[in-house]
């Protein structure tokens, strides 16, 4: 899953309109933001195998430091502790705790059996839908759809800047999507990890795109819409 990640991070723009799309795409990636870290220092392991799906060659040997349940959990929690440290908004860090577990529940809607519940022994789950290549584009693509147009639809570009910058961005995640799932092998779990690190260029092109943006309809605007509603019932 890729497109799908970024596309829960879009649509959380919603539910959370004063937490910047660099914030959400981050939470939402975060155990793919750590992975290639940890490949580097041997921590976690990854072979390419082609074939190993129809969708991706990659088979993921090792990763509970990243990619168990348990541990998804608790990254989940140390990311919204330290949202609410800093912005001190509870239910905005629900949201991003919320964005960090959901990226373990689409990997598990594509990934064949290799997903841990927790670090050590113990049951690996995947739905495999990574086996048909047709039905993971239909999904994914899906996904990124519905994302961007709930993000478009709550938020306002103040500028050429935020209207350009944000479909870039969507541009960018599109190529970026469509070579990993047609282009060929990596060559190296390196590289592998370290085109991996290059996502953090996503989180801050999408905090940059975002900054150009306002959430719409205003908080004001809101407001006087829900007080009238509200009046009227």
């Amino acid at each position: 899953m890729f497109a799908g990640h970024f596309a829960i991070g879009f649509a959380a723009k919603r539910a959370a309109p004063q937490v910047s799309l660099g914030t959400l795409f981050l939470a939402a990636q975060f155990i793919d933001l750590l992975w290639p870290t940890l490949l580097l220092l041997g921590v976690e392991r990854v072979r390419i195998e082609p074939g190993a799906t129809a969708m991706t060659p990659l088979d993921f040997v090792h990763y509970p430091v990243s990619h168990s349940l348990l541990a998804v959990s608790g990254w989940a929690l140390v990311l919204a502790l330290a949202h609410f440290a800093l912005r001190r908004r509870r239910r905005d860090a629900l949201v991003v705790g919320a964005m960090v577990v959901s990226h373990w529940f689409l990997d598990a809607l594509v990934h064949r059996p290799d997903l841990p519940l927790y670090p050590g022994d113990g049951p690996l789950l995947g739905l495999g839908l990574w086996n048909s290549v047709p039905g993971t584009l239909l999904v994914e693509l899906s996904l990124l759809a519905a994302g961007v147009w709930l993000y478009l639809g709550a938020t306002r570009a103040r500028d050429a800047t935020g209207r350009w910058a944000t479909r870039g961005l969507v541009a960018a995640l599109l190529v970026i999507y469509l070579g990993n799932a047609f282009g060929p092998p990596p060559p190296s779990v390196e590289a592998i990890a370290w085109v991996g690190q290059a996502q953090w260029l996503l989180v801050a092109w999408a905090w940059w795109a975002d900054a150009h943006r306002e959430p719409w309809p205003p908080r004001s605007v809101s407001m006087n819409i829900a007080s009238r509603n509200a009046g009227a019932g």
